[in-house]
């Protein structure tokens, strides 16, 4: 399994390629606004932590768009900055249109905002790269998870499509766990969760006890 990054923060994106050896980096609009800076600048220096890797970077295009022609005019202006820029693209029906319109001209679209396996299939269809279901927010409206992301990749391995999935909107460790077994190819997820998913409490109860007994240990 792949991970990515849930993020705009460039420190944070740093530090999850080089001590925790990421594979890719999502952002969108309320994580580059959380970065402070503005957006061509942002990714554009994400980029540049990219640069001459096969990470994946998934850049959104403005939310405002309701025509497949605006998404993919900025789709591949956007995909020109990075080879490594994939363009995200919501899952309305200019977003479904957008996919193939890009990929005639080489670019990758990670369709995102997907609830359902129905939509998750009509992104496979039109040759998405990446598909993201959300679990967390549907989770908070009480729908089970789970069995969202498993028929997801049944119906890809059925067909043969090419289309990854990138679970999103991940909350915490178990919801990791929960991606990994129903079988997704990529879990994207922010900062803290990871930290703390790659935390447990007793391991620091046991690293204090070696300590203590390597400390009471002659060494020769």
């Amino acid at each position: 399994m792949k991970f990515f990054l849930d993020s705009a923060i460039v420190e944070e994106i740093e530090h999850a390629f080089t001590m925790w050896g990421f594979d890719g980096v999502t952002t969108n609009p309320r994580h580059v606004q959380a970065s402070g800076k503005p957006f061509l600048k942002v990714i554009r220096e994400i980029a540049a932590l990219a640069a001459g890797t096969d990470r994946a970077i998934s850049v959104e295009v403005n939310p405002h768009h309701n025509d497949p022609g605006a998404m993919v005019e900025e789709g591949l202006r956007l995909a020109a900055i990075s080879p490594n820029f994939v363009i995200k693209l919501p899952a309305t029906e200019a977003g479904f249109k957008a996919i193939p319109l890009l990929k005639e001209h080489g670019v990758r679209a990670n369709l995102t905002l997907v609830f359902s396996a129905a939509q998750a299939l009509q992104a496979m269809r039109m040759g998405a790269t990446f598909v993201s279901p959300f679990i967390g927010w549907k989770e908070n409206n009480g729908e089970e998870i789970v069995s969202m992301i498993e028929e997801i990749v049944t119906i890809r391995d059925n067909y043969g499509f090419e289309t990854e999935v990138l679970v999103a909107a991940v909350r915490n460790g178990r919801h990791i766990v929960e991606a990994a077994v129903a079988g997704a190819d990529i879990v994207t997820a922010g900062f803290a969760v990871f930290q703390d998913a790659f935390d447990h409490p007793y391991t620091g109860v046991g690293l204090a006890r070696f300590q203590s007994s390597w400390d009471q240990t002659p060494y020769e």
